[in-house]
């Protein structure tokens, strides 16, 4: 059994179940079986696949095919430019939570204090921390998560102060000057319809926001304008963006950031 034809082997058993970006998959899957990145798949093509590593391989193939996302099989997810760690503790940082990034960092560069709500596994919390010179603090409700956040804190050498406490309770009024959440924002009503990796594999804590999907911007925005000092930002990812735009009308300098899709992802709006 050569690498190609392991890799080739991979992606048809992969295509035979359905899985999105089989090729890509694959190559995911026994780079993270041989240890080896992509130049050197492809540069070794005919190389023997030595036995442990097609037993590692094997196994990886067989957690995707039962419904195991590829960032949970494999520890890691790239966000920003960086490497994360991930597990089933923490949501998956998604491509789409950048724009709440770059959004951020346009008015970062006046903020002495950011607080990050909900940051499960700390990727948007260490990448302000690491893109700027704020003080960075982060909540989040779930111990395992937090853990999960120090962990890539201290592997990325970013400076975040990491507090357990629901949104921003553990905090007094008036203290930040902006304020970043990507909070849970899908409806409950709306499980069945997740794919299988995403309904079954992520936390539900991370991911369902009541049965409407907007049960935790009805908590946070306010508790947003408590944390705000005046002029202060609030920045959200969005999931229904017109019902959370009317929630937000008493807010100045409302914005909607669209994604690369067109469709609104983030939020910002300045505490009147």
């Amino acid at each position: 059994m050569t690498v190609r034809t392991a890799l080739f082997q991979g992606q048809k058993l992969l295509e035979d179940a359905k899985i999105a970006a089989a090729r890509l998959t694959a190559e995911v899957l026994l780079m993270h079986a041989t240890g080896h990145d992509r130049e050197w798949l492809y540069a070794h093509g005919n190389d023997d696949l030595i036995e442990v590593w097609w037993i590692h391989y094997g196994r990886y193939l067989h957690q995707r095919i039962k419904g195991a996302p590829t960032q949970h099989i494999t520890g890691r997810q790239e966000f920003y430019g960086r490497e994360f760690r991930v597990t089933p503790d923490v949501l998956i940082p998604r491509p789409e939570t950048e724009h709440l990034i770059e959004a951020a960092l346009a008015h970062a560069n006046a903020a002495g204090m950011i607080l990050d709500i909900g940051t499960g596994s700390g990727a948007i919390s260490v990448t302000l921390a690491l893109e700027t010179k704020a003080r960075v603090l982060a909540t989040d409700v779930s111990p395992a998560a937090l853990r999960i956040a120090q962990q890539n804190a201290r592997a990325l050498n970013a400076q975040v102060a990491l507090v357990a406490c629901d949104l921003g309770a553990a905090f007094a009024d008036r203290s930040f000057d902006l304020v970043v959440s990507n909070p849970p924002y899908i409806a409950g009503r709306a499980r069945a319809a997740l794919p299988p990796e995403v309904r079954d594999h992520e936390p539900a804590l991370a991911l369902f926001g009541g049965d409407d999907g907007l049960a935790i911007y009805r908590r946070l925005i306010p508790e947003a304008a408590r944390l705000l000092r005046p002029g202060g930002w609030l920045m959200m990812e969005l999931g229904d963006a017109a019902a959370v735009r009317e929630m937000c009308a008493a807010w100045r300098g409302l914005e909607l950031v669209n994604d690369l899709a067109g469709i609104p992802r983030v939020l910002m709006a300045r505490r009147p």
